[in-house]
């Protein structure tokens, strides 16, 4: 019986999904301080603007913004530096790769734990064009009407 991992989100990084077509997805740890640790748990981090970069075959998250912890004395690190983050090498030549050859971005989606430690799920990202952002809106709004025809449809039909 295998055994179930329970995640629970720290940070999402929603604004992603409206800008970017997403691609693959990869889970990699993140360097962290102990007070930064503390200050994830608690919720005190942001990913909007955040981008990764890979330099010298190494990944590393860039303007993702952890509060400092208000009750750490020393250790409080600068809330938006650049971040280490933990790949396998195969996956880090595959990732460098992709963004050389067809122009993708990666970009950190969620922050979540894992069996008590923090990872960060990364994806190669296109950004979309606002005629793509447009259709993907307007394709929302007919299936939410279409939702809501049928529904009615349905409520009028039992309705006696």
């Amino acid at each position: 019986m295998a055994k179930r991992t329970r995640r629970t989100t720290l940070a999402d990084n929603r604004r992603a999904r409206r800008q970017f077509t997403l691609g693959d997805r990869f889970e990699a740890g993140i360097v962290l301080t102990g007070a930064e640790v503390k200050s994830c748990r608690n919720g005190a981090v942001q990913l909007r603007d955040a981008y990764a970069a890979i330099k010298d075959g190494e990944v590393w998250l860039h303007n993702a913004h952890i509060s400092a912890y208000t009750h750490a004395t020393v250790g409080n690190a600068e809330p938006v530096r650049a971040r280490k983050l933990l790949l396998h090498r195969r996956e880090i030549d595959r990732l460098a790769g992709k963004v050389r050859q067809k122009g993708l971005t990666l970009i950190p989606t969620r922050l979540y734990t894992r069996r008590g430690r923090i990872k960060c799920e990364v994806a190669l990202a296109k950004g979309k064009q606002t005629k793509d952002k447009r259709d993907e809106k307007r394709r929302a709004i007919e299936v939410e009407e279409t939702r809501d025809a049928l529904r009615s449809r349905r409520r009028g039909k039992w309705a006696y």
